[in-house]
């Protein structure tokens, strides 16, 4: 008779330094922290009820994520790359979730399409509603089921660390005027040409929805500057 694998080792807790970069990369990635936005350190410490150590470290931790970056005489911000740098991430992200969606228009399993479908659904009650946060966060799903849809492991991992690195600008253009309903249209023509097997279609709906996205956050952006009014 085979012996009993041992226990696995219980994994070691984090540090406070790890668990407070844990939290504001999620803040980051939902949207709560806007790009732009200051990571004061004395602020943070008052937030955590820490010192200015950790939060000194973990904001250390933060930056070759690229979800924060450090800016003369005003200390760590929230991330806001130059505008051809954001360009060709959003440009990269396009054809990677294009491709993800050509993917699933072939290889998407019946279980996994009524769950896309599923997921489109409980959407669409909550653009009625009017509830940005919750449709944040459903839309974050929606685009995960898509990079599983695909069945290819390799596309998934760069999708979503490349989606990782936008995800504040992807959040914060759901708060423009109306977007949160077209941001809905163009999900539903995506999953319309997913459940036909129509892959060229699905890859030029999700491109030409990144490219929406990216043209809003940019009027955003725009309309921010003290010298846009």
């Amino acid at each position: 008779m085979a012996a009993a694998p041992p226990p696995e080792s219980p994994k070691p807790r984090p540090t406070r330094a790890e668990a407070i970069a844990a939290q504001l990369a999620d803040d980051i990635v939902a949207g709560r922290l806007k790009p732009g936005a200051a990571l004061d350190e004395a602020s943070l410490a008052a937030q955590f009820s820490v010192s200015r150590t950790p939060v000194r470290e973990a904001l250390r931790q933060l930056a070759p994520t690229g979800l924060v970056q450090a800016v003369p005489r005003r200390g760590c911000v929230v991330a806001v790359p130059d505008a051809a740098q954001l360009a060709e991430m959003f440009v990269v992200m396009a054809e990677l979730e294009a491709m993800a969606a050509a993917h699933c228009a072939m290889a998407m399993t019946p279980h996994e399409r009524r769950g896309l479908e599923r997921q489109i659904a409980s959407m669409a009650g909550m653009v009625r509603a009017g509830d940005v946060s919750a449709y944040r966060a459903a839309n974050v799903a929606f685009h995960h089921l898509i990079y599983a849809g695909a069945h290819n492991g390799y596309l998934t991992e760069i999708a979503t660390a490349t989606r990782r690195r936008l995800a504040p600008f992807r959040a914060a253009q759901l708060e423009a005027p109306d977007r949160m309903r077209k941001s809905h249209e163009e999900h539903v023509a995506i999953v319309t040409a997913i459940q036909r097997g129509d892959a060229a279609g699905a890859a030029a709906a999700l491109r030409a929805h990144i490219g929406v996205t990216e043209r809003t956050w940019i009027a955003m952006a725009g309309s921010r500057r003290p010298d846009a009014a």
